[in-house]
């Protein structure tokens, strides 16, 4: 496999993990809505999961441009 292939592996890999997450987000926060304090309970964790999904998606760009310099 060449360095082309591994990096569109690894981009549908993360599509896959951020619609995961998106879907996960959208799912948490429809149950979360009917609950007390829902709303600030929800934005902080949206918060958290946003900021987890950058950080992955940096992480995974950053790999994929030291593969595909080697």
């Amino acid at each position: 496999m060449n360095t082309e292939d591994k990096a569109r592996e690894l981009m549908a890999q993360q599509r896959q993990h951020e619609e995961n997450l998106q879907d996960s987000m959208r799912n948490r926060t429809e149950a979360e809505v009917h609950t007390p304090h829902a709303e600030t309970v929800t934005q902080e964790e949206a918060r958290e999961l946003l900021a987890q999904e950058r950080y992955h998606e940096e992480h995974l760009q950053e790999t994929m441009r030291n593969r595909a310099e080697s």
